[in-house]
């Protein structure tokens, strides 16, 4: 390693741990060995190739002296080429050790980003809703990527690093010692110019690293935002195009001059490196040549003294950098560590069980119900702010029981914000309960394996969310498994079969991000194509078509008609008229079940539901609602 790429690996390694700085902790490094341990053999062998190489490093200078002394003596060519033909082979041996060095490097290193974002993505999967309506999409992508990154490098480089240099430098003080000791003891004299200037430059770079990120990651969000089809939306609607591009051309215009100022600092301390060792080597030749003249050295000891000296300074920089390095990976596995320590709200039993077969029951026992504070579900740096909220754990369900029985359609109405969907959430179990139950076909759903759950009951929401991938794509996460013929049934029976039969590619036409090629009706029946392909016993629908037309709406409700048949069926209407039909309806108030029954029965009762329907159909004079909206759950 020449002595300008020992100073800047250096100078980066010291930025890079100038920004973070945490104590070190034998804890994290217990954890560390157990994600080495399946790799540990390549990891031995890795360390035998890093010394194989340091040792050959140092010698080719102590050949390349004696070149220099059997031409200076006149001795017979056969010795000079003899030597030459070593330096050859030991170039092929250190080229060829190289790249066995650089294939274990990567392997240990690529393996080690597969184990760590494997636990970690199947980690993150488990966490509860709450987690995800808190934490920033980007921070928790950042553990996935930089951090993993990081820590890999901890493997791949650092460790290489430390044990080649700590052998490189060993055996180059022992040949250099040897040479000359005054020599040795000058170079290490002019050390301190080399190590010192790199902690006060790591901490200016760190400052305007820090600060170009700061910008760079508000230029992410505010590019996130407003290049999604809403944010263009809201931008196009309400804001000014101009002021959102001058905002953007600031910050971008800060980061130019960061990036100037930056590489500027860089190349001041990695010419002023490069020049101190140019002048240390001047030193080497000057005094070196002087004892070669008084003969008290060989002149070949004065070249392989000059060679081996980038081979001393290079380590020493290398070394004087290790602890940041190990530092700085600690810190990527620390914040790894800190999303797998973050225990799921949400577990599943060992000896969890299945849903009986046949008809599904659907009741709620007393339950009550607090979304959980921040603290229990997300961590400060995910949320990428100083201190978690601690509110919450104040109840917003209140002792709400209802039973309904298999085929039966139960419809939840209420105000905005009463606990309907929160509702529908804990009979998904996306929430658990703080006390009553929650049962499907007379099981506690605490005591159901995920895809028992998964298997009996579908839901679907009212912003029809879709993945940004293909039609198919997005109809095979309910089942797999599926063939085009099931497919297929699926879009007939949604109304969806003609569309996507005209889309460009069929079945692999890309819907867009969240959907957005598609109009929101359209959306809505693939998201119960999706159901009706996973065919579960019960459906839960919350609030399916509330943002739809008339038009969008008619053949959301046919499909849903389809949906709805022969399944019990929980349904969360804003507009009442839809659930007319409903064999229970249930008035949610605070959390709070304040009425319950018919359609007929509460209108007679002219109570909440009745003052409800009122306001609703006041303009419609008889208050029969729209034809469309009664059909589906009108068994007629």
């Amino acid at each position: 390693m020449s002595m300008e790429v020992a100073a800047w690996n250096s100078l980066y390694n010291l930025m890079v741990a100038q920004q973070e700085r945490r104590p070190f902790s034998w804890a994290t490094v217990r954890r560390i060995l157990t994600f080495a341990r399946p790799h540990r053999v390549m990891l031995a062998w890795f360390m035998v190739t890093s010394v194989v190489l340091a040792v050959l490093a140092v010698a080719t200078p102590l050949l390349a002296g004696r070149v220099v002394d059997a031409i200076i003596d006149g001795r017979d060519f056969h010795e000079v080429l003899v030597i030459a033909l070593v330096i050859a082979v030991i170039a092929v041996a250190e080229a060829a050790v190289g790249l066995v060095s650089r294939w274990l490097s990567a392997s240990i290193g690529e393996g080690l980003i597969l184990d760590l974002r494997r636990v970690v993505f199947e980690h993150v999967q488990r966490m509860p809703v709450a987690f995800f309506t808190r934490t920033r999409t980007g921070a928790l992508v950042s553990r996935l990527n930089n951090d993993v990154i990081g820590a890999q490098r901890a493997f791949s480089d650092t460790l290489s690093g430390v044990v080649g240099n700590i052998v490189a430098l060993v055996l180059t003080l022992i040949a250099m010692l040897t040479l000359s000791w005054q020599i040795t003891l000058l170079a290490l004299v002019l050390l301190p110019v080399f190590v010192l200037p790199a902690r006060r430059f790591g901490r200016r770079l760190a400052t305007l690293e820090l600060e170009a990120a700061n910008h760079n990651s508000v230029m992410g969000t505010q590019m996130t935002e407003r290049f999604s089809a809403p944010g263009a939306t809201l931008v196009k609607l309400f804001a000014m195009p101009e002021r959102e591009t001058d905002e953007f051309v600031a910050r971008a215009t800060r980061v130019r001059d960061i990036g100037v100022r930056t590489a500027m600092v860089q190349v001041v301390f990695v010419t002023a490196l490069t020049l101190v060792s140019a002048l240390a080597l001047a030193l080497v030749y000057g005094l070196g040549g002087w004892f070669a003249l008084q003969g008290t050295l060989d002149p070949g000891a004065v070249v392989a003294l000059a060679l081996l000296l980038t081979r001393l300074y290079a380590p020493l920089t290398g070394l004087a950098s290790a602890r940041v390095e190990v530092m700085s990976a600690l810190v990527s596995f620390e914040r790894v560590f800190e999303v797998l320590d973050l225990e799921p709200l949400i577990q599943e039993k060992p000896d969890a069980t299945t849903v009986p077969a046949g008809g599904v029951a659907v009741e709620l026992d007393d339950v009550h119900f607090a979304y959980p504070s921040a603290d229990k579900v997300s961590l400060a740096s995910l949320e990428e702010v100083a201190t978690l909220d601690t509110r919450g754990g104040v109840e917003v369900v209140h002792g709400i029981s209802f039973r309904a029985e298999p085929g039966q359609v139960v419809a939840l109405v209420g105000s905005s914000g009463a606990g309907k969907s929160t509702l529908a959430q804990l009979l998904a179990r996306l929430y658990d309960v703080d006390s009553g139950a929650v049962r499907l076909g007379g099981v506690d759903v605490r005591d159901l394996s995920f895809e028992a759950i998964r298997h009996t009951l579908g839901m679907v929401t009212q912003d029809g969310h879709l993945f940004h991938d293909t039609v198919r794509a997005n109809l095979l996460l309910a089942r797999p498994e599926a063939a085009d013929d099931e497919i297929w049934s699926a879009l007939t029976r949604s109304r969806l079969a003609d569309l996507v039969r005209s889309l460009p590619d069929g079945l692999d036409t890309v819907v867009g991000e969240r959907g957005y090629r598609l109009s929101g009706g359209e959306r809505q029946r693939l998201t119960i194509a999706r159901l009706l392909l996973a065919q579960p016993r019960v459906v839960v629908l919350d609030e399916a078509t509330a943002h739809l037309d008339s038009t969008s709406e008619a053949a959301v409700q046919a499909a849903l008609a389809e949906a709805l048949d022969g399944r019990t069926a929980i349904v969360i209407a804003h507009r009442l008229s839809t659930i007319r039909q409903a064999d229970q309806i249930l008035v949610v108030e605070e959390g709070r079940v304040v009425e319950q029954g018919r359609h007929g029965d509460l209108l007679a009762r002219d109570g909440r539901y009745a003052e409800l329907y009122r306001t609703q159909f006041a303009k419609a004079g008889d208050g029969s609602g729209d034809a469309a909206e009664r059909g589906a759950l009108d068994p007629a």
